[in-house]
């Protein structure tokens, strides 16, 4: 099988390709799409990963095998985030069948153990005092 040398071109095209994408992307961040900012700056990260493998690991000239090596990884790695995705999204119904109060991601909560002087610290509720209020 011989092995193909393609000429300077599809580079440079590819190059310029990756260059008008990349100004896109900065342009794109400047924008508040909403929740269309993610799904634009993924299709363009996409665009410009395949683009680096079909031509710099030269993937578009290789044998049918390297192609399938590369679409079965990449395959895995969608099985791999969506299973991820899915464990992710099921963590409140986990904690609902548990018993436990759910919490938000990122967000502490109220009544952890060193939280002083807050609503539900005992010490520091009139209820715990015992004062009636207004005292």
């Amino acid at each position: 099988m011989s092995e193909h040398k393609p000429s300077i071109r599809p580079y440079i095209l590819v190059f310029v390709a990756l260059m008008v994408l990349t100004a896109a992307t900065v342009l794109v961040a400047s924008f508040d799409l909403g929740a269309a900012n993610d799904i634009v700056a993924l299709v363009i990260a996409v665009t410009k990963a395949t683009l680096v493998v079909l031509f710099f690991m030269h993937v578009k000239y290789s044998t049918r095998l390297t192609k399938l090596t590369v679409i079965g990884s990449v395959l895995w790695l969608a099985f791999l985030i969506g299973v991820t995705m899915m464990d992710y999204a099921s963590r409140r119904m986990s904690d609902e069948v548990r018993g436990a109060p759910y919490e938000a991601p990122g967000r502490g909560s109220a009544g952890q153990l060193g939280d002083v002087g807050g609503p539900t610290d005992p010490v520091s509720s009139p209820a715990a005092s015992g004062a009636p209020d207004g005292e």
